[in-house]
């Protein structure tokens, strides 16, 4: 985020507070889509969640001033939090409970390969083009076969009942 806004003419000390807003609505919505996964099960968290990064990453593409740049930072946030409640939740309705313990840390490897992954290719992106665009495209590209993969599992799985759930510990 700071190397972007350096990119397009916003200061390295705005972009520092994107990022911190960010990582601020990140934590905030977790909340938010945890009581959401709760109701709609999270394969549809996950679907809703990954449609809303879609769109704030496109949002990315299409904001050059500052201001529209803390409100894209923001909805990020909001949608990027809502995935790891989702990967969860949707791990403990498709698995049974005993496997919960080595199922979760594998799908939450996976993820932060790819989160990891993704900021490097990032990277690579913009070396190669000189400019953060295709860098973003290529985000997008890769929250959308995501949507459709979680696409193609939300119809074949039913939404439980919060009476289905039984609690992970304890």
């Amino acid at each position: 985020m700071v190397a972007f806004c350096g990119d397009i003419g916003v200061g390295a000390r705005a972009g520092a507070a994107m990022l911190s807003m960010q990582l601020g609505a990140g934590v905030f919505a977790q909340q938010i889509w945890g009581w959401i996964a709760d109701r709609l099960g999270g394969l549809r968290t996950i679907l809703f969640a990954s449609a809303s990064m879609v769109l704030s990453m496109t949002a990315f593409l299409l904001t050059q001033d500052e201001i529209g740049l803390y409100s894209v930072s923001a909805v990020f946030g909001l949608a990027f939090g809502g995935l790891i409640p989702g990967y969860i939740l949707a791990v403990r309705e498709i698995f049974p409970a005993a496997e919960a313990s080595w199922r979760i840390p594998a799908v939450m490897f996976a993820g932060a390969l790819g989160m990891a992954g993704g900021g490097w290719l990032a990277g690579v992106i913009h070396d190669a083009y000189g400019f953060y665009a295709p860098a973003f495209l290529a985000g997008v590209a890769f929250n959308v076969v995501n949507l459709l993969l979680i696409g193609v599992l939300v119809p074949r799985h039913a939404t439980p009942r919060r009476a289905d759930f039984t609690p992970i510990m304890g």
